[in-house]
């Protein structure tokens, strides 16, 4: 399975302007060659490259490795939506495959610039050092707004054998809790709700000053400051999923059960969300834990199965009754037939696993459609 890990670069002041230089250099490159495909209706990296390599070299100066990638990287965005020309920003990210960039052991990179080869030191956290070993000669150099610039590298791990399950592990991702599962046990909650609250308040707050102030200064730094909370949001966002979906996979290989999870692809517009339900629902990124699940899932050799969300919130997993009404709030159910009580997620997290068992999958996938 291929993965990306995120290295920070160390660039001096000279070595920063060589790559956003190159940088601004091979964008442009790639907004002149989007034109001529856009013309012809042409999306096949081959064919751009036989009408237009020495154009690309003449007109932009790139080396003959980077005119090469333009192609591919215009081909590629132009193929997933043909029916508009595609643009690329100044300081998009640019690649970098086995001809222009080579490690230095493990601080060091050397990147190939239109002044020539520079060699970047280069910065690692654990995670990133120990998935090293796997690292492929692919990467794509990032510039963040802050001018901090980045290395996000490709690196593949042998998938672990698949094991057949006997039993599932029903997994609910809901407002309530992010996840429940039908063991009962729910992920995360009140605490990842005051941290979403907190940001959400600062954010509108700081946007509210953007709106009132006239000086043009003092906007820019309120603007500023908002990109960084973004980020901080972003991340904390991200690492918490991270650890849910470690937790849900482990648990499940650990105990050789499968995962099962809703397929929500569509949720959002067969369903009507209460305003606080929304913001959660958007804010979150649900899609990205359920991304996570998978590709882990695959990973561990963990079977994954998506089942059809109909009727499991309001069915009863005692007896099997379906009503609206059972579903007495947010957090609670109460079956209107039998009178049994639970956590509402955890009753369809139930529902969700006894669907697996049976029932076909409708869908075996380790890439899970946004909802």
């Amino acid at each position: 399975m291929k993965r990306v890990i995120q290295i920070q670069l160390l660039p001096t002041p000279e070595q920063a302007d060589l790559l956003e230089t190159t940088m601004r250099h091979f964008n442009q490159a790639c907004n002149w060659v989007a034109e001529r495909a856009f013309e012809r209706k042409l999306a096949n990296r081959y064919a751009l490259h036989k009408l237009h390599y020495y154009e690309v070299r003449e007109r932009l100066g790139l080396s003959s490795q980077m005119a090469c990638l333009t192609f591919a990287q215009v081909a590629g965005a132009y193929k997933r939506d043909k029916s508009k020309q595609v643009s690329f920003r100044p300081l998009a990210s640019m690649p970098y495959d086995r001809h222009l960039l080579r490690y230095v052991g493990l601080d060091k990179v050397s990147l190939a610039t239109l002044a020539g080869r520079i060699v970047v030191p280069m910065v690692m956290g654990d995670y990133q050092a120990e998935q090293f070993g796997h690292v492929k000669l692919y990467a794509e150099l990032m510039r963040r707004h802050d001018g901090k610039w980045f290395l996000m590298a490709t690196v593949e791990h042998p998938d672990d054998p698949m094991v057949d399950p006997t039993d599932f592990l029903g997994v609910d991702l809901g407002i309530e809790h992010l996840a429940t599962d039908s063991d009962g046990e729910q992920y995360s909650g009140k605490q990842v709700e005051q941290v979403r609250i907190k940001c959400q308040t600062h954010k509108q707050l700081l946007q509210s000053a953007a709106d009132q102030t006239k000086n043009h200064r003092a906007r820019k730094r309120i603007r500023k400051k908002l990109r960084r909370r973004a980020r901080q949001e972003s991340n904390f966002r991200r690492n918490t999923n991270h650890v849910l979906s470690k937790r849900i996979v482990e648990k499940a290989k650990g105990t050789k059960r499968g995962i099962v999870l809703e397929d929500l692809k569509g949720i959002r517009d067969r369903i009507r969300f209460r305003t606080p339900q929304r913001a959660r629902m958007d804010e979150w990124g649900f899609d990205q834990l359920r991304q996570f699940i998978a590709y882990k899932a695959q990973a561990a050799g963990v079977k994954l199965m998506l089942i059809d969300p109909k009727h499991t919130s309001q069915r009863c997993s005692q007896c099997g009754h379906v009503e609206r009404a059972n579903r007495s709030s947010q957090a609670e159910f109460r079956c209107k037939q039998c009178g049994h009580t639970a956590h509402a997620d955890y009753n369809a997290a139930l529902n969700i696993r006894a669907k697996a068992l049976v029932s076909e999958p409708i869908v075996s996938a380790y890439s899970v459609a946004a909802g």
